[in-house]
């Protein structure tokens, strides 16, 4: 740990100030190695406030690799990696039973899943009955080994990459695990000017791997945590997240559109999005920032309009134009109800 950051001790309470102030400093570290990325990266690291799991959906040599590594070395959390293949097996995650011969007995032997932050590589290359090995982990924070339930430590996250464009020898993943990450983001190619800082600060470093120093460790990311947990949320925040979930469903696009899950998320990754910004209340911009990165990949788009333009993105920019948003922080604040004739004040997409 730095001499600025000592180990946070169990039982140790931030408040919003020392957050905000801890996070600017992950997001200044890990930005030394993922060059020009701050808002996704705040994205990113916005999840892991709200204990929640991230989907990198990029092309490769984005970085996707590179800032898992970089958020697991400045949040001091133990680190492992899977290489997701066809051939990988549910148990090469979970761990298995092996029998030792001085004791006469089987023993049970930890998979790659219990760490505190796995990055899960290419996630879309192994078959769905590994790919659900996962699910219990991220949900439960726990494993089943033949019938014997074994809890992952905490804190515990999943940061998966996946490739958008190649689609031979992959599996695509269900609605049902895609629902799991809290968020999906992407990088994006880099401006040249960034792209040739890339290139600069390779030739500087004179070596091809980076090691960040922790601004944190485990007990202190918990405690960062918790410090979310506090934070308020008015009801026409709540009844704003609800609102737009609801939006998705109704687009005459949506084959399905984002479940509750999706407006808890907005509720949540918004309230982590406010601290990382330094506020102790939210916004219906700390809202509409995370709304895509939340509700996108929670959209499936019906059969007819897979080849057209329209796509999770195009929704979500829909419902957002669409949907009155609240009042101001500092006034009165204008709730999104229904009209007083019970119907639906929210416009239908068109």
């Amino acid at each position: 740990m730095t001499e600025q950051d000592p180990q946070t001790q169990p039982g140790t309470t931030l408040d919003v100030a020392g957050v905000a102030e801890r996070a600017a400093q992950v997001l200044d570290r890990v930005e030394q190695a993922v060059v020009g990325k701050r808002e996704a990266l705040t994205l990113v690291l916005t999840a892991i406030l709200s204990r929640g799991h991230v989907l990198l959906e990029d092309f490769p040599g984005l970085g996707k690799t590179l800032a898992a590594r970089s958020f697991a070395q400045t949040l001091g959390l133990d680190f492992t990696r899977a290489q997701f293949t066809p051939d990988l097996l549910p148990s090469d995650l979970t761990g298995s039973f092996v029998f030792d011969q001085k004791a006469g007995e089987f023993a049970f032997r930890q998979g790659p899943l219990f760490t505190g932050l796995l990055l899960a590589d290419e996630i879309n290359r192994t078959p769905p009955k590994t790919q659900s090995a996962l699910l219990e982990a991220m949900q439960e924070h726990q494993v089943t080994v033949e019938g014997q339930t074994f809890a992952l430590p905490q804190p515990f996250h999943v940061l998966a990459t996946a490739n958008p464009v190649e689609y031979e020898g992959t599996y695509p993943l269900p609605e049902a695990q895609l629902d799991r990450f809290l968020m999906r983001v992407s990088f994006g190619y880099p401006s040249p000017e960034e792209e040739w800082d890339v290139l600069r600060r390779r030739v500087a470093r004179q070596t091809e791997d980076q090691h960040l120093e922790a601004v944190t460790d485990a007990a202190g990311l918990e405690a960062m945590q918790d410090a979310v947990e506090t934070i308020p949320v008015e009801d026409d925040i709540s009844r704003y997240c609800v609102e737009l979930a609801a939006a998705t469903r109704r687009h005459r696009a949506v084959l399905v559109g984002a479940s509750p899950r999706g407006s808890l998320a907005l509720m949540l990754t918004s309230r982590a999005y406010a601290v990382v910004k330094g506020r102790d209340y939210v916004t219906p911009e700390d809202v509409k920032a995370v709304a895509h990165a939340v509700l996108d990949h929670r959209i499936s788009i019906k059969p007819e309009l897979w080849m057209s333009d329209t796509g999770g993105a195009a929704v979500v920019d829909a419902v957002l134009g669409q949907v009155p948003v609240p009042g101001s922080r500092t006034g009165a604040s204008t709730p999104v109800t229904s009209t007083s004739d019970g119907s639906d004040p929210t416009p239908r997409s068109s």
